[in-house]
């Protein structure tokens, strides 16, 4: 099955990444179908648009939006699949749904957005343990790997990949470039290495 301007694409695992290994044991984590940071954001591309040049070929893994696997309810509470349903293994998605992809070379981001690792907060006196800055992992080429960058507020979305805490910011968000001074620690919490 092709579609003409959309990817066909199955969940790589569950729809839902809401259960952690404990020793023998699974706990799971969250049992609520609207809480976002336990939907499930990387599928596997299944086929491609017909009508769309893209780097993105069947096999590769993608990272998506986190409505594109959502459960949600409507408002007499009945359960309902996200509008990229089509059934339990097969999702549409839009090229403006996906975020980056891996063709197993590594992770690359679409054009207009890179994945930024925050950085810890050095100042004792703020209570938030992270800033608006951060190291960049996966660049589109607007800045390199590596660099320290300042983004602008409210324009971060909170991912976890390869057991790392990313931010998807949109390049032109990208505010300031640093340089490095070799001393900056990334903000990475246990929680996001779970597996």
């Amino acid at each position: 099955m092709k579609s003409i301007y959309a990817f066909l694409i199955e969940p790589k695992g569950e729809r839902y990444n809401n259960t952690k290994k404990v020793g023998d044991k699974e706990l799971i984590l969250n049992t609520e179908v609207f809480n976002h940071q336990f939907i499930n954001r990387q599928g596997i591309v299944k086929s491609t648009p017909l009508a769309l040049e893209t780097n993105i070929k069947k096999g590769d893994t993608v990272i998506l939006h986190h409505n594109v696997f959502r459960r949600w309810h409507d408002v007499r509470g009945n359960e309902k699949n996200s509008g990229n349903y089509f059934d339990e293994k097969n999702y549409i998605v839009y090229p403006d749904q996906i975020f980056a992809y891996n063709n197993g070379s590594g992770w690359k981001p679409l054009k207009g957005y890179c994945f930024i690792q925050p950085l810890k907060e050095d100042n004792t006196l703020y209570a938030n343990k992270e800033k608006l800055i951060g190291i960049v992992k996966y660049s589109d080429g607007t800045v390199d790997n590596g660099d320290i960058v300042r983004f602008k507020p409210t324009g971060q979305y909170e991912f976890v990949i390869d057991g790392q805490r990313l931010y998807r910011v949109k390049s032109n968000f990208i505010t300031i470039k640093y340089e490095n001074k070799g001393n900056e620690e990334a903000y990475n919490p246990s929680w996001a290495q779970s597996g």
